[in-house]
């Protein structure tokens, strides 16, 4: 049991900061539909994976510039085009075709590159958590100021425009948040998997919460169990633990969708 925990004690520390960014984004990004949104961002990011390989700089920060790049993209895009479904895949498909592309391109031996795919939480670096920590100060920040905006927002987009607020301006900030949220978790989680750690357990905690902050609470709570319990699967069968965590919520959502 010692062993296991040094052994995961960054996974644990990884675990925690995930929770509290799931808490704070995840019942947003639900209640405001931005999952397919959210999802386009996390494919294509990968298209920063392959320009930072390309260009020998850091990964991390390759990820992180793309994938604001693709918030921006996306919040042009989904204010002016009527249908924006199309284009929101087009950017999704397009992210990862360049990332592929210019991996193959890049000379000399390649990394892991399935660890920013499905992730590995075993292997997280200090300095992906000490980014973590950023984020999720960043995003405590963020809804503190704007929830109440964002929650009128999602319920009557058009009396919120007619009461003065800037609605283009939180659609943006909203999906920066969002990006920097995917790439706090590549390592973690990795970009295949990480919307599904974000959309389930809010949606899990709204059919138990009778309050929205009530349902960041139980989000964070349930991410934080869900998280843990994929470690110690992970552990005990010598299996991912980034698919662990993944099923593991899976036959959770399965058991409250029956409900």
């Amino acid at each position: 049991m010692i062993e296991a925990l040094e052994l995961f004690s960054n996974s644990l520390i990884a675990s925690l900061l995930l929770s509290f960014a799931v808490a704070l984004i995840g019942p947003l990004m639900l209640i405001n539909r931005y999952n397919y949104l959210a999802a386009s961002i996390a494919h294509g990011s990968y298209g920063g994976v392959g320009l930072a390989i390309y260009f020998g700089i850091s990964i991390l920060l390759g990820a992180t510039l793309f994938a604001l790049f693709l918030a921006f993209l996306l919040a042009l895009i989904t204010f002016k085009e009527k249908y924006p479904e199309i284009l929101i895949s087009l950017v999704w498909a397009v992210g990862m075709s360049i990332g592929i592309i210019f991996i193959d391109l890049a000379p000399g031996y390649k990394s892991d590159l399935l660890a920013y795919l499905f992730g590995d939480i075993l292997l997280v670096p200090n300095l992906d958590l000490w980014f973590m920590v950023g984020v999720d100060l960043l995003l405590l920040a963020f809804v503190a100021l704007y929830k109440n905006h964002l929650l009128a927002l999602a319920y009557d987009r058009e009396f919120a425009t007619l009461r003065g607020l800037d609605v283009k301006f939180l659609h943006t900030l909203t999906l920066i948040m969002i990006a920097l949220t995917v790439v706090m978790s590549i390592r973690s989680i990795g970009l295949i998997l990480v919307i599904a750690l974000f959309s389930i357990p809010p949606y899990i905690a709204e059919k138990f919460s009778r309050s929205y902050v009530g349902s960041m609470v139980l989000s964070g709570i349930i991410t934080l169990i869900v998280m843990i319990a994929g470690l110690f699967i992970s552990y005990t069968f010598n299996i991912s633990a980034s698919a662990s965590i993944i099923l593991f919520t899976a036959v959770l959502f399965l058991g409250v969708f029956k409900r």
